[in-house]
């Protein structure tokens, strides 16, 4: 078994600058030597540690803790955000976790700025949220989809950076990932699931129209990458090829965060020993003294 502890989060974080996906492997396994079953396996054996920091951190509820984390997943289709829904993030409690998935915008929504439901949707102290796709659908598909106009599409740059500005300033801790994905091996997930009457649900006539305009897509994430990768919140290119390395580096990114918060087990705000001598001498159906 290959100890996955030595792939931290700066292996995968995006260095500031102009970006280039091109040159950015989506096959690799950067910083963990292993190979498939290793990889499973050094998953697996987080899945414990995961776990625990997370309950301390929805148990810090009780401490009007303002902490929380925001696990933002964004990638082109097939990258696989349902994938590590299930595989990692699927570790933890699922109590202590807030999952929302953003469509096409309601009517009701386009009444609003772009981030009104996304402001909606963040998740209250002591929980972790994960956003399956976000409010970068509005700098992307409205990008290449020509849905806004440039001078909008500029504004929304600006207003993210400070809407992750304020979220952090409120403890949350935000965690953007980029799931980077080959053309190649997205044509081989979408042929499998035409392939397979059990996954023909899971296939969109749409994501060939999609995939068409893939060239405008690697631009769009290459800008938007560029203009919000801030210190604050910072981008992590994840190379998406192979699944159990995506879902293994996400796992690390999450437990890298939850370390950091230093987070205790809230201590009690009652007499302990007296409440052992009551319950001691309890007597169900009777009165409490």
């Amino acid at each position: 078994m290959r100890d996955s502890s030595s792939m931290t989060a700066p292996t995968l974080r995006l260095p500031p600058g102009p970006v280039d996906l091109a040159s950015i492997a989506t096959d690799a396994a950067s910083g963990f030597d292993g190979k498939k079953a290793d990889g499973e396996a050094a998953l697996a054996e987080l899945g414990p540690e995961l776990s625990e920091l997370q309950e301390r951190l929805f148990a810090q509820r009780v401490t009007d803790s303002a902490q929380r984390i925001l696990l933002v997943l964004q990638g082109m289709d097939t990258s696989g955000k349902g994938g590590v829904l299930r595989h990692t993030v699927g570790l933890v409690d699922p109590q202590g976790i807030r999952i929302t998935s953003f469509k096409a915008p309601t009517e009701e929504e386009r009444k609003h700025d772009f981030l009104w439901r996304i402001r909606n949707a963040v998740p209250g102290p002591g929980y972790i949220g994960v956003f399956d796709r976000s409010h970068y659908e509005d700098v992307l598909i409205a990008r290449v989809r020509e849905l806004a106009d440039a001078d909008e599409i500029e504004r929304r740059y600006d207003a993210i950076n400070d809407f992750e500005a304020e979220l952090a300033d409120q403890g949350t801790v935000v965690i953007k990932c980029m799931l980077h994905i080959s053309a190649a091996e997205q044509k081989e997930r979408l042929l499998a699931r035409l392939e397979d009457p059990t996954k023909h649900w899971k296939y969109n006539p749409g994501d060939l129209d999609e995939r068409a305009l893939w060239p405008a897509y690697q631009e769009a994430y290459e800008i938007a990458l560029e203009r919000t990768n801030t210190d604050i919140a910072p981008w992590h290119v994840v190379p998406a090829d192979k699944k159990w390395f995506r879902n293994l580096a996400i796992g690390r990114l999450l437990f890298d965060a939850l370390q950091g918060l230093g987070l205790e087990w809230p201590k009690a705000d009652f007499d302990v020993e007296a409440e052992k001598k009551r319950l001691a001498t309890s007597d169900p159906g009777a009165p409490a003294t």
